[in-house]
């Protein structure tokens, strides 16, 4: 494309970063399954704030239902598959980036992909492949930019040393085969990291409650709202500049909540009293989920 000019494109990045660090985001590569909502987020700040590769998968084409948030969905994507609308309108911003488009295969190249990515940001949610994205990751040393389902926006940075989500959140999923988890069990995941995000966060007061029920349940899909999303995936990309650039800071494996409606930062509450209010949370769902 003509006209273009990358040094042009980030000059205004300049006192966010160096010049040396901008070299470094051009040279990063950036692992992205799920490229919709909180993934697509991620994937376009990172993309304006220059980094030069990319590998995105997904599964799912864009729907009427994916305009509300979604920001790779367009009348003209409606229909398309995600990952392929996805680097068309990265492309149409930074035409020199290289970006890898891979479908429902990508989870069996896992340990290619872990192996060429500096970093990796989750933008799926799908329980299976998640605990396997998470494996994988832990055994090619690299880190996973991540996010509750939470109807506040989260962030989470799991290091190779940090426990798995899986574990740490008590998923039935531990020793199983990722190939082997099942419908209960995936929904299973899901009501274990409802119960963590109503334990640690004010996110009960955020929500139609009813309709949180039936998402833990597993009779709707989950909901979403385009303020939320994009502040998360926007969340999630600050991180991966942060681990790319080898910068100090950031959060942990615990992540925090950034609840705009009261401009307060929620971060995890201490053992003694999560186990108290996880008591409390967990009768609430059972009798919401009745």
């Amino acid at each position: 494309m003509t006209g273009f000019d990358y040094d042009e494109m980030t000059t205004r990045n300049r006192g966010f970063v160096s010049e040396a660090e901008q070299a470094r985001l051009r040279e990063a590569c950036v692992l992205i399954p799920g490229v919709g909502g909180m993934g697509g987020a991620a994937f376009m700040a990172l993309v304006r704030a220059g980094v030069g590769r990319f590998v995105i998968a997904d599964i799912d084409t864009f729907e009427m239902s994916n305009l509300n948030r979604q920001l790779f969905a367009t009348l003209d994507t409606v229909g398309m598959g995600k990952a392929t609308a996805a680097r068309d309108g990265a492309l149409r911003i930074n035409p020199q980036a290289q970006i890898e488009v891979l479908g429902g295969e990508w989870p069996h190249a896992l340990d290619r992909l872990v192996a060429v990515a500096d970093v990796i940001v989750n933008g799926m949610d799908d329980a299976a492949a998640g605990v396997h994205l998470y494996r994988r990751a832990q055994a090619g040393g690299r880190t996973v930019i991540d996010a509750y389902a939470s109807p506040l926006p989260s962030v989470t940075v799991v290091r190779p040393d940090a426990p798995r989500p899986e574990v740490r959140l008590r998923y039935p999923t531990v020793g199983v085969a990722w190939t082997e988890i099942d419908a209960d069990m995936r929904v299973a995941c899901l009501q274990r990291e409802i119960e963590y995000v109503l334990t640690h966060s004010s996110s009960h007061a955020h929500v139609d409650l009813g309709v949180a029920a039936e998402v833990a349940a597993g009779k709707r899909s989950r909901f979403s709202f385009a303020t939320m999303v994009t502040m998360a995936g926007t969340m999630m990309a600050e991180e991966a500049i942060r681990v790319i650039l080898g910068r100090p800071g950031g959060t942990d494996h615990r992540g925090y909540f950034f609840n705009p409606h009261r401009v307060r930062i929620e971060r995890p509450l201490p053992a003694p009293i999560a186990a108290v209010r996880g008591i409390v949370v967990r009768r609430f769902l059972r009798r919401m989920m009745a």
